[in-house]
């Protein structure tokens, strides 16, 4: 059967209403609908459109006009519907009165009619093989059935866009590349991996975007993910992930929190111990574990064995660590840090000295033994545009991608420049960048 939809004769144009009254008019022809509701109304225009394309032997162009707007679509003989992408559909709002008829909360159209119990792309068929051979007899009885748990898994309608618009009104529409790109970016941030996941953010260089990259990337995977994610500010000289994240009814750092690293680590320590010592970000729902930059470094001074004992605590209390790190490489505090971390997150802006740095540190940790080395190898880059004006972020993107696993850039957001970070305050496009990045690196755990 042809499955051309070029064609522009028959035109088709439906017009149903509320109380699944309506016409369908084909090449001047019309013909009346009259169902019991809506979704009835919409169940009977594709089981006749779907007639006219059988007879034609290709699938029609129609137009649907309801309470809800004007929706183009493509119906095949099976009583399949696509969204016709060549024509703008039309949503249209409805006052409060009309708003109180449940019709988007419908299910898909649903009839008992085969014509239109079909509603999506129609599934592909792999091609019979040339050479038949003789079926092999089932050995047992359970190889002769199939199992009752076996179930097709049928994939969601679209959400977003105008697709988003015709489902909700109840045409069941398959959601585009974008939005099935950003369902699979969600699925990969919302594991939970077998044993926690030390995440290093990285760059030698000061604002380089560490502690943005740290806070948003753990607000993805926290957001999607669930509880059990932590950010660190494993920082000697003047730490600012305290700065810019929300602060809680108390004002402890990890100064206060080493001294009690024992009695956490004891069988009758509880996770809502840690309650003292973290600030928990109520809308992004990950905790973090300050830093205290009012102080002299000389007067905080944290060492190796130190930054094994965090490490041990945040470990029995949390899946996925955010690590934000200071700038001296030489220091033993950042040095055991990588010696703790599974996936490594270079941090960069767009500027060349940001950018040189942490290109050079990745070569310094590939030479430094064979366990870095593998770390830089696997590394992700996050360019974040934070010159609105900058217009090299491609080219700083892609020079590290000869070098790391992978680099996602990020677009300039106002929201990000000063302030308390929240990942809801940012532009959706923002937002679809930072789970990339998020996506990008759960990728690697």
């Amino acid at each position: 059967m042809s499955t051309d939809t070029t064609a522009a004769w028959p035109r088709v144009a439906a017009v149903i209403k509320d109380d699944g009254s309506g016409e369908v008019n084909i090449s001047g022809k019309t013909h009346p609908v009259q169902a019991e509701d809506l979704p009835g109304a919409r169940a009977a225009v594709v089981e006749l459109v779907a007639d006219t394309a059988d007879k034609l032997g290709r699938s029609v162009r129609a137009t649907m006009t309801d309470p809800e707007g004007d929706w183009p679509l493509i119906i095949a003989a099976d009583g399949t519907v696509e969204a016709d992408d060549s024509t703008p559909a039309r949503p249209r709002e409805r006052d409060a009165e009309d708003n109180e008829t449940p019709s988007a909360e419908e299910p898909a159209i649903a009839t008992d009619s085969p014509a239109a119990a079909t509603v999506g792309p129609a599934p592909e068929h792999a091609a019979v093989p040339a050479i038949a051979t003789e079926p092999k007899a089932p050995a047992t009885r359970r190889e002769a059935r199939q199992s009752f748990l076996t179930q097709e898994q049928t994939e969601e309608p679209a959400t977003r866009g105008w697709r988003g618009a015709l489902s909700r009104v109840g045409l069941r529409v398959s959601p585009s590349d974008a939005e099935r790109s950003e369902r699979a970016d969600v699925h990969e941030v919302s594991q939970h991996w077998p044993g926690p996941r030390t995440i290093a953010i990285v760059n030698g260089k000061g604002g380089a975007s560490k502690t943005p990259t740290t806070v948003l990337l753990a607000a993805v995977f926290a957001r999607y993910g669930g509880a059990g994610v932590l950010t660190w500010d494993n920082n000697q000289t003047r730490g600012t992930l305290g700065w810019r994240t929300e602060q809680g009814p108390h004002d402890a750092t990890l100064l206060d929190l080493l001294p009690q690293t024992d009695r956490l680590l004891s069988t009758g320590a509880q996770s809502a111990d840690l309650a003292h010592f973290v600030h928990h970000q109520t809308r992004d729902r990950y905790d973090v574990l300050r830093s205290k930059p009012m102080e002299l470094a000389s007067a905080q001074r944290v060492d190796a064995a130190d930054v094994d004992a965090i490490h041990q605590v945040a470990s029995k209390y949390y899946r996925l660590i955010f690590i934000d790190s200071g700038n001296d490489e030489s220091d033993p505090m950042w040095q055991r840090m990588i010696d703790h971390t599974d996936q490594l997150v270079v941090a960069t802006t767009t500027r060349d000295d940001h950018a040189e740095a942490g290109a050079l540190l990745l070569e310094a940790l590939a030479e430094r033994d064979e366990r870095t080395a593998q770390l830089a190898a696997q590394a992700v880059v996050v360019v974040n545009q934070a010159d609105p004006k900058a217009n090299n972020v491609g080219r700083v993107a892609d020079g590290y991608r000869a070098i790391a696993r992978d680099a996602i850039t990020i677009p300039h957001d106002p929201a990000m420049v000063d302030g308390v970070l929240r990942y809801g305050s940012l532009r959706p496009a923002t937002q679809r960048a930072w789970l990339a990045a998020g996506a990008a690196v759960a990728r690697g755990l």
